[in-house]
């Protein structure tokens, strides 16, 4: 297997270090110039986020396609907005017309109080079940010949059916994330790939090999993406003192949240252990922010973070998310210093395996 290497897009540019990206007002030269990076710098793909606010990710996601000739995107999807049988062909033409540059991460809401900002008031392990649900749904459009029934708690169509067929078969890549039960269990049964934040190695490899047998129950074999934000520099101590910074800066600049999520409690507690792991995973940023999403970090010289990925590649990941908090000169910085040498390093476990096998 070949390392998958995926960025993050927004449409504004931040107003200094910036935690998220997702949200603001719409800039599409800064979208087409932030998609262009990330493809000039080597990445395979690019995250378009989801907030109860944010610009809507399909049209985003078109858009930075046609500023590109090869990039992917990896589109949030919240079900429970428009019905299955519309999103699966809404997500078959999409990949028609970008000739399969499409994946799809399936997201159950990260609060109560964001889905309610858009009227969704199910509960979060009602969400998970009304998500499976809708993956099935969605999955029988792409792929069954005749219309079809379907009766749920949530859905019920009769005669559903879909002329449009997605360009990759059976359909693209479906991801997902969460460390709730009703998360692994949906994921299991119906996505592709479990996208994890960055955690130690310990913990991540039992991570890795119980999903692994949950998703076996169900006669699939699992992928893995790991989200990670790199600090990177010259030497390992400008690289420390760069975190240093952009930890007084977001301090400074963001109020501690109540984690929101089982993911967030999860990098919460394992930051109040301690701020450093397996000597590059920092964690300062997620215990002074509460961990709301991809906050762990690697922190090193380009060829130290490159090994501290390798050996996560080691465990069984095949994909890593990496965006760091100036985005679009970190895109670039990764394109020139990093991401090079992650892919060095890669191939060399790549060709291990080979010859083991």
């Amino acid at each position: 297997m070949a390392v998958r290497l995926i960025g993050m897009i927004g449409v504004t540019p931040p107003a200094g270090t910036s935690l998220h990206v997702i949200r603001g007002a719409m800039s599409r030269d800064y979208l087409a110039e932030f998609t262009r990076a990330h493809e000039a710098s080597g990445f395979d793909s690019v995250l378009v986020g989801y907030y109860a606010s944010s610009a809507e990710g399909f049209n985003v996601a078109l858009y930075a396609a046609m500023q590109t000739k090869k990039m992917s995107f990896l589109i949030a999807h919240r079900p429970g907005f428009v019905a299955p049988t519309l999103a699966a062909r809404k997500i078959a033409t999409f990949d028609q017309l970008t000739d399969g540059r499409l994946q799809i991460h399936i997201i159950a809401g990260t609060s109560d109080k964001e889905q309610q900002a858009e009227g969704d008031f199910l509960v979060k392990e009602d969400r998970y079940r009304r998500a499976s649900e809708y993956l099935t749904v969605m999955r029988r459009a792409w792929t069954e010949n005749e219309p079809f029934d379907f009766e749920g708690k949530f859905y019920k169509f009769k005669g559903a059916y879909s002329d449009v067929r997605p360009y990759q078969q059976p359909h693209p890549p479906l991801y997902f994330g969460g460390s709730s039960t009703g998360a692994l269990v949906m994921g299991a049964e119906h996505c592709d790939v479990f996208a994890m934040y960055g955690e130690p190695l310990s913990e991540t490899e039992a991570r890795i090999a119980s999903f692994r047998r949950l998703a076996l129950a169900h006669r699939r074999t699992a992928k893995f993406n790991i989200s990670f934000r790199p600090i990177i520099a010259p030497t390992e101590g400008e690289a420390w003192d760069k975190a240093r910074r952009l930890l007084s800066d977001i301090e400074a600049n963001t109020k501690v949240l109540t984690p929101q999520n089982e993911s967030a409690q999860r990098l919460f507690s394992m930051a109040g252990k301690s701020d450093v792991f397996d000597e590059r995973l920092w964690m300062g940023i997620a215990r002074a922010t509460g961990a709301p999403g991809n906050t762990t970090c690697l922190v090193g010289t380009p060829s130290q973070v490159a090994q501290a990925i390798a050996k996560y590649y080691l465990l069984g990941a095949e994909s890593f998310l990496l965006r760091g908090f100036d985005p679009l000169n970190d895109a670039k910085e990764f394109g020139r210093e990093l991401i090079p040498m992650i892919r060095q390093e890669c191939a060399v476990i790549d060709q291990e395996r080979r010859v083991a096998a």
